[in-house]
């Protein structure tokens, strides 16, 4: 709007300029070029006449009030008036005043929040990754302000709902008009350089404001954290530590995604292995809550997050239980789910791709000691095989067909796919985890075979929600499930099987702390207090109705 306003008051400008300079040239031009004396005898004659005269013949509305001209030289400067205002008034006035006009009748976005809006999350600007933090905020009712450079975007976010300025992100002005100073945080993620650039405004906007950062490049981390950055999240980082944890060979275990609930008692992932025991078993049949002594509070069944699982779902090879007991009883339930041990080869773990993210891989097996081949069309120190992950030979060349697990960290969806597909046609048993840099690509990547998908906005997403979000915590950087502690007044004197939490909300009471105590073993007959604290399990949607529900 700014530009267009800019651009119309040049244009005015230089047409006044233009009609002035016009209106002398044929003042001029008449007294010197035209027959007989002129003005006519009688007339008093005027610069304002020749001004009208121009006027007239540039818009096309005047008659000729001077015609007919005499003189060949006023015939040409006619017709050059009558070109120029075809060009100035017929060709470059709808182009320029239109638009205008067309913006200024037309809703624009709001250039400022409400004054009283205030411990709210600023987020410069709208991208996959602050899609994801924004369910997470509205799951939370956590509010939240989009800061927008672009009109029109700007307005599309607005009529969808969203909480959005029209403003440059990298302004101090505009980051006030944002009510930078009474917000909880602000979130950069445009570019490395604007980020850094933003986070600079938003100190000198409000020093006080946390701010979190997103950075690309592994080298300008510093940078940011010079710049004033109270957090730095590297998402290619983030999502090497989540496929890394995904792994089913001899891994630490302290890569495993779990919480602490009490002094031993946790929340795990357990993904069950290709030649598991209980692959291919239902969740009845696998009789996992009287062998292991733990609850499974839901399930991953190719990325998609049950809760809780019917028993008459299969567990496949690939699917991830989220289970909660002692570290004993998991540990012995982990052991079941694995396939057979083999011994540790070369080929034990297949890495395609060694960029950022499969760097960070491979520097998680080295901690643990795990074999790995690495895979990538470029070659480099760390690079065992140089070649392209969709060519069947290079595949077999890497040991693919004979590996525990391959990890695809390839940057381009459509190759992941495709390699996915190569790598499950040559070994059926393999653990395949894939990295995704669009959403829309997990489903498809799921469907080419892989075990595990993680995308690259949901992990960092999710990870610049679990920095922001206070009281709960996220289990896997990669899912949407969330480990809740609340109060729930609603609950006192239901007993567990009167309540039916999970019917209710999709939710699991996992635990429950009464007078500094941690109650694990919850039979149906158990009855709530006022002053019990939950511990529940759900995803984001359930642990939201729940709060609603019973708090």
């Amino acid at each position: 709007m700014k530009k267009l306003r800019r651009r119309a008051a040049y244009y005015l400008f230089s047409v006044s300029i233009l009609i002035l300079v016009v209106s002398v040239v044929y003042d001029v031009g008449m007294k010197t070029f035209e027959p007989g004396p002129y003005p006519p005898a009688g007339v008093e004659w005027s610069l304002a006449h020749s001004m009208q005269v121009v006027v007239e013949t540039f818009t096309a509305t005047g008659y000729g009030s001077d015609s007919p001209w005499i003189s060949t030289e006023m015939n040409i400067l006619i017709v050059l008036l009558d070109l120029t205002g075809v060009a100035l008034f017929f060709l470059a006035l709808p182009a320029i005043l239109v638009p205008l006009f067309q913006n200024t009748l037309s809703p624009s976005a709001p250039t400022a929040v409400d004054d009283g809006l205030s411990d709210h999350i600023v987020i410069c600007t709208y991208t996959a990754r602050a899609e994801v933090l924004v369910e997470e905020l509205q799951s939370n009712e956590v509010p939240y302000v989009l800061v927008e450079p672009d009109d029109q975007r700007a307005l599309e976010l607005q009529e969808q709902g969203h909480t959005v300025v029209h403003a440059e992100p990298q302004s101090v002005s505009d980051l006030r008009r944002a009510n930078i100073g009474s917000a909880r945080a602000l979130v950069a993620d445009v570019s490395d350089r604007i980020d850094a650039s933003i986070v600079l405004a938003t100190k000198e906007a409000a020093e006080s404001c946390t701010v979190l950062s997103v950075v690309d490049e592994p080298g300008h981390e510093s940078y940011h954290s010079l710049a004033g950055a109270d957090e730095v999240v590297m998402p290619r980082k983030l999502l090497g530590e989540g496929l890394a944890g995904k792994l089913t060979t001899a891994l630490d275990t302290d890569l495993g995604d779990s919480l602490e609930i009490g002094d031993d008692f946790d929340v795990m992932e357990v993904p069950i292995h290709h030649g598991s025991p209980l692959a291919g078993t239902t969740l009845a049949e696998s009789n996992i809550r009287e062998r292991f002594g733990v609850s499974v509070i839901g399930a991953w069944f190719r990325g998609t997050f049950e809760s809780p699982p019917p028993p008459s779902r299969t567990l496949d090879g690939g699917t991830v239980l989220l289970v909660s007991g002692n570290q004993t009883q998991i540990e012995t339930l982990e052991r079941e789910l694995h396939a057979p041990v083999r011994s540790h080869s070369r080929s034990d773990v297949v890495v395609i791709g060694h960029g950022e993210v499969g760097k960070t891989v491979t520097n998680a097996l080295d901690r643990t000691n795990v074999p790995y081949t690495v895979v990538d069309q470029e070659p480099g120190n760390a690079v065992d095989i140089v070649g392209d992950a969709t060519d069947p030979d290079v595949m077999i060349e890497a040991g693919v067909p004979n590996a525990q697990s391959v990890v695809l960290t390839l940057p381009d969806d459509t190759t992941t796919e495709f390699a996915t597909l190569v790598a499950r046609d040559l070994n059926e048993a393999a653990e395949v985890a894939a990295r995704s840099n669009s959403t829309e690509a997990v489903r498809k990547t799921y469907r080419a075979g892989a075990d595990y998908v993680l995308s690259l906005s949901t992990v960092s997403g999710r990870a610049i929600a679990s920095v922001l979000l206070e009281g709960s915590e996220t289990l896997s950087q990669g899912q949407a499930v969330q480990i809740l502690k609340t109060t729930a007044p609603v609950l006192s004197g239901e007993t567990l099987a009167t309540a039916d939490v999970r019917e209710q909300t999709g939710c699991t009471v996992v635990a429950v702390e009464r007078s500094e105590t941690v109650i694990t073993e919850l039979e149906p007959q158990f009855q709530f207090e006022s002053s019990d604290t939950l511990v529940i399990a759900g995803t984001d949607e359930g642990t939201n109705v729940f709060i609603e529900q019973y708090t």
